[in-house]
């Protein structure tokens, strides 16, 4: 079983009174971390990167200054980075230490960060949830001081040594080769699960939509967030879109174990498999296996252009969306803005024995130290934090303070609406001031919050590895020759094939076919997939593949890249050419 956390908000759903699986929080007091074999795929890219290329530099830490709130233990020294600790978080095969309930880690970020980051931890500390706090610097500072991945060896120490963190907004500079840092966490510390829920505050936040009520589960480490891009001829660049069975798997049992424990009514997939039909394919082909052992809960699937107009239109008629790392990331922004602002959004990181907790906007740089950013986004990630840590009660407490907040008409200015009769317009500061008064109080309108310890499980299933075929090869060639007519390209590749007993069965280029029998008004780069097989079909050799590759090279042609051509049981797991 894949042990994961009690999920994270009375808008949720009821609290499910049926017996839970048995699996424990992680995080509970009452039950150790465990660690666990963090799963991996069977596709690898090697990089040839020297050590000293990569060497991270020792940088100070920088702490904030909350005098008075809160309890802070001093960050490690960089010099307790050990080649172990670092090798841990390469491999994804890391060990996480056993860490007290109470403690955190805390990253304030970039921008309007820190501001919000001080407004949550001040109402965690006046509703004495008892946390402790290690605080680390990440982003754009740390990226500029010569760390590309925003991150020290020192605040990745203290990063792991605790089993949350609770990050405000970062800003990643502009070229340069700098990596997100948050998809580095997310991938490095396992977190495949992303989870965001979006809730009308209506009448007093303005919706058009006030029983709006959806959850988006969205897959957090793979698809184009993989970012692996190459540039190989002067005029096309490529993204690898990298979707993998486990991983599929693994967020769609997570979204329907979300629905069960909180009697959620459907799950909706959401992709682009009528255009991707073996990525995307591969996601809704697993999702709909997976779909098969709960049902008791609806599923149904939607591609995603229809699904997002669906989402901004009708967003009553959605529960728990199951969708792919990019999609999930767009689907959120759109409901969040649809329920009223994105600044109220918060939202959860899920994975094996680690949590993120972090607010759905970016770092808004151009409102810093305005005393203007909504701080709700990073309250509501906090009150998931504290239900994930077993803190239920205290969750209760600052979420019904800060709904009763919303409801007396105290609003920063993305939420602020003139025309509402009783809504003020505050700063941060003094909205969070507000909260911390209201602390105890209950919404009367809007649902009390009220959180249970539901906890999701997942068990991964094991299936056999399947009967793989090579039945040929795409050869991708840069040609700037010709007039870039593709008939003179494959006239003289069928001659190559030929002399190789091998058949030239498609030239494409941008994905159309070109050859034979392409028309003239197709448009062509100077990057071309030549598709090469055998006259029967049957499967080739890795000899021949070479013998053929040495052969296009003779022949004066830049090969750029290959890839493989295979059949799996059977079953042809590549793409046509379209046209």
């Amino acid at each position: 079983h894949r042990p994961g956390p009690p999920a994270f908000a009375d808008s949720f759903g009821p609290t499910d009174s049926r017996p839970n699986s048995g699996l424990a929080n992680p995080c509970s007091p009452s039950a150790p971390l465990k660690t666990s074999s963090i799963y991996s795929a069977d596709h690898s890219r090697c990089d040839t990167k020297s050590p000293s290329q990569g060497k991270l530099q020792n940088q100070e830490i920088r702490m904030l200054a909350r005098l008075g709130r809160g309890s802070v233990r001093g960050v490690r020294s960089a010099k307790s980075v050990n080649s172990s600790t670092l090798k841990g978080v390469a491999t994804r095969k890391n060990q996480f230490s056993t860490a007290p309930h109470n403690r955190i880690t805390v990253a304030a970020g970039d921008g309007i960060g820190p501001e919000i980051t001080n407004s949550t931890l001040a109402i965690l500390d006046a509703a004495k949830a008892g946390l402790k706090y290690d605080f680390i610097e990440v982003g754009e500072k740390v990226y500029l001081s010569g760390e590309t991945s925003g991150i020290s060896p020192a605040s990745w120490t203290t990063l792991r040594s605790n089993p949350v963190l609770l990050k405000g907004p970062i800003t990643t500079p502009q070229g340069g080769g700098y990596k997100s840092l948050n998809v580095t966490i997310r991938k490095s510390l396992r977190l495949f699960a992303n989870v965001r829920p979006t809730v009308a505050l209506a009448p007093f936040i303005h919706t058009h939509y006030p029983k709006l009520d959806v959850v988006i589960i969205r897959e957090n480490e793979e698809d184009l967030y993989a970012a692996i891009e190459h540039q190989q001829t002067p005029e096309v660049v490529q993204a690898l879109k990298i979707i993998t069975v486990p991983g599929c798997e693994a967020i769609a049992r997570y979204a329907f174990e979300f629905a069960r424990a909180y009697g959620r009514k459907k799950v909706t997939c959401m992709t682009k498999d009528n255009i991707m039909k073996h990525a995307d394919g591969l996601f809704h082909k697993i999702f709909d296996e997976v779909a098969k052992e709960y049902p008791e809960i609806k599923a149904d699937h939607m591609i995603i252009d229809i699904g997002a107009a669906r989402l901004a239109a009708k967003p009553e008629s959605l529960d728990v969306i199951c969708t792919l790392n990019l999609y999930g990331d767009i689907l959120s922004d759109i409901v969040a803005e649809v329920a009223g602002s994105v600044g109220i959004g918060g939202s959860a990181n899920v994975g094996d024995n680690f949590a993120m907790f972090e607010a759905i906007h970016g770092s808004a740089p151009d409102i810093a130290g305005k005393n203007i950013a909504n701080p709700g986004g990073l309250i509501n990630a906090a009150v998931m934090m504290l239900v994930h840590m077993g803190h239920t009660q205290t969750a209760t407490t600052v979420q019904n303070a800060w709904l009763r907040t919303i409801e007396d008409g105290i609003h920063t200015a993305d939420i602020y609406n003139p025309e509402s009769t009783g809504s003020r317009k505050v700063g941060t500061k003094e909205f969070t001031d507000a909260v911390i008064a209201r602390l105890g109080q209950a919404p009367s309108q809007l649902k009390l919050a009220q959180f249970g310890k539901n906890k999701i499980g997942i068990k991964m299933s094991n299936r056999p590895r399947q009967k793989k075929e090579q039945i040929g090869i795409d050869i991708f060639l840069e040609w700037d020759q010709s007039s870039r007519n593709p008939n003179v390209l494959g006239e003289a590749l069928k001659k190559v094939a030929d002399a190789q007993k091998l058949k030239l069965k498609v030239i494409t280029n941008r994905g159309v076919r070109v050859f034979p029998d392409g028309i003239p008004e197709t448009f062509c780069t100077d990057h071309w997939r030549c598709r090469f097989v055998k006259p029967d079909f049957t499967p080739v050799t890795a000899t021949q593949m070479l013998d053929l590759m040495q052969a296009v090279n003779k022949a004066g042609f830049d090969i750029i890249k290959t890839e493989n051509l295979y059949n799996f049981d059977g079953k042809r797991a590549y793409s046509l050419a379209q046209g």
